[in-house]
């Protein structure tokens, strides 16, 4: 039994730790694996390229890209290292604004996990992004930005098992987002302490709290939040595991109005056979960006915005050679609490905003080293502030090969 439990903890005790992405539910990788390099390029048409910026405008597109991936593991230590460098370029320059036609798509990622015993581990997963499109699945854009953005997060924690059922996590997380717009960036430190009973082989209980606090760009308001929550982390089956998380968030606005929300935490990553595959997440409770908008007569900061984020991801191969993909993000918001920034007489009223993204795609893999991929995207936004009503539909054509 201790083995077995020694190893639950391994397994799921990364989860506190924040990943690239809400789908994450603390695996690390299973094999070393060789330096990777792949080179490729997609060719793209986007019916709407500057959605909510102004009239809607059309353009073929091009996206080479290079990545490298790697991982390495030993006894002691998990080294995992990936990047992708890349840029769209627009045939057609969007007129709105200061649109380029040339724009970065990058990110890379850097994580170690470092066993110094059985008892104690540290952990540091790190992630940055400079490029054009949002990702709903980061859990820190809404809509589409006009121009890149830059995104990073480092997240460092250090877990230890006091006994045989007993461990906690304790970590220090930084994430910061730069937008070429005034008003969106954000940078905000958070501590954390998790507690983690193993209840049985396949499950553990979890408590959480967090301390964080905001400083805002512009308009933006500085804020604190503190989260506490109790939850559950349950292998189903060897391929199957599953996060939730459930409690209060209390946010402070420095010049704005207080708020208590209910906070959830849901995910769940499962290969439900060897050729299908399913990831999903739920996130809901107050946000931090996004919050400051334009209103018919001026602008408004909102210091209460509920969203919920939810997203499906699945990948199905028909063959060894062909693989279907396709998911869903849905991200509905409520912005309540208003005041008045900047000139004019804004209206304060509460307003809503719900984004749907749904993808489709084919994966044929023509030999050992190329891929080509063909993928339909299509985005729907309803919103009750200006210029925000819009959808968009993109096209894509890939090939990539890895060496």
């Amino acid at each position: 039994m201790k083995s077995k439990i020694s190893t639950l903890l391994g397994l799921l005790g990364a989860a506190t730790a924040s990943a690239q992405g809400l789908y994450y539910v603390g695996s690390e990788a299973q094999e070393s694996l060789p330096l990777k390099w792949v080179v490729g390029a997609n060719v793209t048409y986007d019916d709407n390229v500057s959605p909510g910026f102004g009239p809607k405008e059309d353009s073929f597109g091009l996206n080479p890209y290079v990545g490298l991936s790697f991982v390495s593991i030993t006894p002691q230590t998990t080294l995992d290292v990936y990047a992708r460098l890349g840029l769209i370029y627009y045939f057609d320059q969007p007129t709105v604004g200061n649109s380029e036609d040339l724009n970065s798509q990058s990110r890379a990622g850097f994580n170690i996990t470092h066993r110094f015993s059985e008892r104690l581990r540290l952990s540091s997963r790190n992630f940055i992004s400079y490029e054009l499109e949002p990702d709903y699945s980061y859990g820190y854009a809404s809509s589409r930005q006009l121009g890149e953005y830059f995104y990073w997060q480092t997240d460092n924690s250090l877990g230890f098992r006091w006994t045989e059922r007993f461990a906690t996590y304790t970590g220090f997380r930084l994430t910061g987002a730069d937008y070429d717009l005034a008003n969106n960036d954000r940078f905000t430190w958070e501590l954390y302490n998790q507690l983690r009973y193993q209840l049985g082989p396949q499950t553990v209980l979890t408590g959480d709290y967090r301390y964080s606090e905001t400083t805002g760009d512009g308009f933006a308001s500085d804020s604190t939040d503190q989260y506490m929550l109790l939850g559950v982390e349950h292998r189903f089956s060897p391929n199957t595991i599953g996060i939730a998380r459930a409690g209060v968030q209390l946010r402070e606005v420095d010049q704005g109005s207080d708020s208590t929300s209910p906070y959830v935490e849901l995910a769940l990553n499962s290969q439900v056979t060897q050729q299908f595959s399913v990831r999903a997440f739920t996130r809901y409770g107050i946000e931090s960006y996004d919050t400051v908008r334009s209103v018919p007569g001026g602008t408004v900061e909102y210091s209460d915005r509920r969203t919920l984020r939810f997203g499906l991801a699945s990948e199905y191969a028909i063959s060894p050679m062909l693989s279907v993909f396709g998911g869903v993000d849905y991200v509905p918001a409520s912005f309540g609490e208003g005041r008045q920034v900047g000139p004019g007489a804004p209206n304060l009223s509460d307003r809503d905003e719900d984004i749907i993204n749904a993808y489709i795609g084919l994966s044929m893999k023509f030999n050992d080293f190329l891929t080509g991929t063909a993928s339909y995207n299509y985005t729907d936004s309803s919103s009750d502030f200006l210029n925000n009503d819009y959808d968009r539909n993109r096209f894509s054509l890939g090939l990539s090969a890895e060496f």
